[in-house]
């Protein structure tokens, strides 16, 4: 596999070695062993997977604490733009984001460690999107930072009038005003 490293750091893309003929192709969409020589030692301990259809905005999510989670993302049908934002106060990078297309033709991933929030708007008809976690899912320790928020300057690449969100990602706040982000100097499940 190849690793694209990004300007935020621990936030990588990554492309399999696509092995193809006349048949189709075949590649290994994850390898332990790898992934741990390559990126960083992690476990994942669980696998979700979303259906969506165009326009629909996912995020900026994450999980806060002890319950803060890494996650491995890919697309398995059509196309969408992966975002993470660095939320860790006092890193030099703090509020800036990566924007990476994964597609089910580019077979891409992308890995965001915790102290990173995550989204995606799917760009396709429709896309099916898998991802893994290295921490299970903890509601009491939801997190949330508002997709559009301005000061963050993400392109969604979808018209604002044909974004659809869940109701509860409608009231989450822009960057200045979250709650539960990460402290890059001391928090110690940002970069677990």
């Amino acid at each position: 596999m190849n690793v694209i490293h990004t300007p935020l750091e621990g936030v990588v893309i990554i492309e399999p070695n696509i092995f193809g003929d006349s048949r189709g192709y075949f590649f290994e969409s994850f390898s332990q062993r790898d992934f741990d020589r390559q990126v960083r030692p992690i476990k994942f301990v669980q696998d979700n997977e979303s259906f969506s259809s165009y326009g629909v905005v996912r995020g900026l999510h994450f999980q806060r604490g002890r319950d803060s989670q890494s996650k491995l993302v890919r697309v398995i049908v059509g196309k969408v733009l992966d975002v993470a934002v660095d939320i860790r106060r006092g890193s030099p990078t703090f509020g800036q984001h990566v924007a990476v297309e994964l597609s089910a033709q580019n077979h891409r991933q992308l890995f965001i460690p915790r102290g990173f929030a995550h989204g995606f708007a799917v760009l396709s008809p429709t896309a099916l999107f898998q991802y893994k976690c290295d921490n299970f899912y903890a509601p009491q320790s939801e997190g949330a930072v508002k997709f559009d928020d301005p000061a963050l300057g993400i392109d969604w690449r979808i018209p604002a009038n044909e974004a659809i969100l869940s109701e509860k990602d409608t009231r989450h706040k822009p960057l200045a005003e979250a709650e539960g982000l990460f402290d890059y100097a001391t928090d110690l499940y940002a970069n677990d």
